[in-house]
């Protein structure tokens, strides 16, 4: 007798089986698709997988981008040679020491404290070892002053022939090298027919269009106002209203500076008046260099704090004499130079700076509103606004005072004859770039 054929069973296991299959892989796929979510979330939240001690752990992390001018420079971290400009690095939160090094170009180096799931920005403007110096005049120059504007440099020849001499204007947009008397970049004001205009001391208006000029004959002062973007054939003679004038620009200084602060909230305002004497606003008058006037503890104004701010550097006590930067956007204040005596502004009346001349500060701003150059000991240095990665940028002779920056950053121009006393002084260039 047959045993009964099993084949119906059989197939039906078959078809269990590959129900059950289907069934695994698509639970597999769903899965597989939840946990590639999830990652992709965490990923984009900053978590990343790290060995610490041993043990893999996913921790969350900050972004730190790294940008610098020249690019293609190398990025060390704590030490370690880690990457290149530009670029972005994942890293756990922590306090990181960042140096930014290219051949031929000083080192850039700063402090990060970096914070989970924000965004914090290295970006190195990196000046050159051995920075180009060419003579951008060519015959001698006694004096010379930048206008308000940073645009225009004014300076007196007494070099050469009675109508060759005088007071010079030259344009520093333009791009014609040398100076050279006679382009159209460089213009004559004025000449030594009528006074001794080649050894007057000079002074602009605060819209960059008019000169004073100091002469001495005899001892006795006369004060000519003159016209910066012609020849002035008959100068004006205001000696008589001299005073006026001056009391004049000061008053157009003071409605400037009173406008700027208007445009402060009304708690920092309040706080400028009592603590700060303000020396200078940044070029995108976003920031305010200033001495402190008093000991005090500077409040935060805005709250809450911006995302992405490096607060390694931020001094909020400030100390008596020292010497500031407050950035408006960010509400941030940092220390650029220790307490020292009080630095003189031309319109303060407790200041005892010389009659006519702008009183001499030693912190100038830097087109790019970022830096900030500072002479001293015979050096020209640039430090960042926030008071870290001092430079010296020049260790040459020149004289004292004379240190202008070209309105696009890409050069400093000095007056100096380049250790040769026999030789009137004479303007060079510094090439940054």
């Amino acid at each position: 007798m047959k045993k009964p054929a099993v084949l119906p069973q059989t197939n039906e296991t078959h078809q269990q089986k590959s129900v059950k299959r289907q069934l695994f892989i698509s639970l597999s796929v769903l899965l597989l698709i939840a946990a590639t979510t999830v990652l992709v979330i965490l990923y984009g939240k900053g978590y990343r997988l790290f060995v610490q001690h041993g043990e893999p752990t996913i921790s969350k992390t900050g972004i730190l981008n790294l940008s610098s001018n020249p690019t293609g420079a190398q990025v060390y971290i704590d030490g370690h040679l880690t990457t290149a400009t530009n670029n972005s690095l994942n890293l756990t939160p922590g306090k990181y020491s960042i140096t930014i090094v290219k051949d031929g170009y000083l080192d850039w180096k700063k402090d990060f404290q970096i914070k989970k799931e924000v965004v914090s920005n290295a970006e190195a403007t990196l000046f050159p070892k051995a920075p180009n110096l060419q003579s951008i005049s060519t015959f001698g120059i006694k004096s010379a002053i930048i206008d308000p504007t940073g645009t225009k440099l004014a300076f007196n020849i007494g070099s050469r022939s009675i109508r060759q001499n005088g007071i010079y204007v030259y344009d520093m947009t333009s791009r014609n090298f040398p100076i050279l008397a006679g382009q159209s970049s460089t213009t004559q004001i004025v000449d030594d027919t009528s006074d001794k205009f080649s050894e007057a001391k000079i002074a602009w208006s605060p819209d960059g269009k008019q000169i004073i000029a100091k002469t001495s004959t005899n001892g006795s002062p006369t004060y000519y106002l003159l016209n910066t973007d012609a020849m002035n054939q008959t100068p004006q003679d205001i000696t008589a209203i001299y005073q006026q004038t001056l009391a004049l620009w000061q008053q157009q200084r003071k409605d400037k500076e009173t406008a700027q602060l208007k445009s402060l909230m009304p708690a920092i305002q309040k706080f400028a008046k009592v603590n700060l004497n303000i020396l200078a606003w940044s070029p995108d008058d976003n920031k305010i260099l200033y001495q402190a006037s008093e000991s005090a503890s500077m409040p935060i104004f805005k709250k809450p704090r911006l995302i992405g701010d490096n607060n390694l550097y931020e001094r909020r006590d400030l100390e008596k004499g020292g010497l500031y930067v407050y950035d408006i956007t960010e509400d941030l204040n940092t220390r650029v130079l220790s307490p020292m005596d009080k630095v003189c502004t031309i319109d303060d009346p407790t200041c005892s700076c010389e009659e006519f001349n702008t009183c001499t500060e030693p912190l100038t701003w830097f087109p790019d509103s970022s830096h900030l150059l500072y002479v001293n000991d015979k050096k020209i240095n640039v430090v960042e606004d926030d008071g870290s990665n001092m430079t010296t940028l020049y260790a040459g002779p020149f004289v004292d005072h004379y240190v202008f920056p070209w309105p696009d950053g890409s050069k400093l121009v000095i007056l100096t004859n380049i250790s040769n006393a026999t030789l009137p002084p004479t303007l060079y260039s510094i090439g940054l770039q």
